[in-house]
């Protein structure tokens, strides 16, 4: 059996062009140099960004199953899948199941999403410190997450209380479709009441309609326009962490670690044979 080794970096995805580049290929890029002898291949989990990406501009990226097909068909037989997810959620869980069908066929280890390990927490604190400009006086950085109603929605209200303990303390986080959501971050803005401006900033791999739209969008609903009503100077950067040379190094170092794992493994076994 071939020894030929692959990388599949999964992303939920995205139907802008510029974002994908900034973001998702940027990371690709990042775990590519990291493993200069390993071939990286994409594939995206959302059907309906596949679907309009091949609708739209004739753009056909593979979901889960059909890039381990295809790199099945080609040859490869140990695969490291690295999900380029923040957190441990329904995404991450479909791309389990859906690669959990090829574990006869290679041999495979999934990588672990951004915050997985207590010390991806104060490694994408760090991160975030250092790529970040901090909050000025009187200002909070608040930091705006997709959310989930899955257990692993927790992530969030963790990464603020390390944020904070590492020294940040006007830094909050909250979340468009999970807890703490807006009205939680405007309590605890309230309760600071040094605080009359806000940095709002996505805490997404991408900066998609979320960011656009329900942070930073002109409508009476979004963040940035019911801050101000609160009276807050209000100022948005749209970017997804994937722009960050510091967050696209953790996503890499995941990829490393599953790698150095998959060795690990080949060769207990191989030795195993041996004897």
């Amino acid at each position: 059996m071939t020894s030929r080794g692959a990388t599949l970096v999964v992303s939920f995805g995205t139907s802008f062009p510029g974002t994908l580049e900034r973001n998702i290929a940027a990371i690709e890029r990042e775990i590519a140099a990291a493993l200069p002898d390993m071939p990286v291949r994409r594939a995206f989990t959302s059907g309906m960004i596949l679907r309009k990406l091949a609708r739209r501009d004739g753009v056909v990226i593979d979901d889960v199953p059909q890039a381990l097909d295809w790199l099945y068909r080609e040859g490869y037989r140990q695969v490291v899948v690295q999900p380029t997810h923040i957190m441990n959620g329904d995404e991450f869980e479909k791309l389990c199941a859906q690669a959990s069908a090829f574990d006869s066929m290679l041999s495979l280890r999934i990588g672990t999403p951004l915050l997985t390990e207590l010390e991806d927490y104060f490694a994408l604190a760090d991160a975030l410190m250092e790529s970040l400009e901090e909050p000025g006086e009187g200002e909070a950085l608040v930091l705006m997450g997709h959310g989930s109603g899955h257990y692993a929605n927790a992530a969030y209200p963790q990464l603020e209380y390390v944020l904070q303990d590492r020294g940040w303390s006007r830094a909050f986080v909250g979340t468009v479709e999970g807890y703490p959501g807006f009205e939680e971050v405007l309590r605890r803005l309230r309760e600071r009441p040094d605080l009359h401006a806000v940095h709002l900033h996505p805490l997404m791999v991408v900066a998609g309609d979320h960011a656009t739209c329900d942070m930073a969008g002109p409508e009476a609903s979004s963040w940035r326009a019911r801050l101000e009503a609160e009276g807050y100077a209000v100022r948005c950067t749209l970017r997804g962490l994937g722009e960050y040379a510091a967050v696209r190094r953790l996503f890499a170092r995941h990829a490393v670690e599953e790698w150095n794992q998959l060795k690990k493994t080949q060769a207990d076994w191989n030795a195993e044979e041996e004897t």
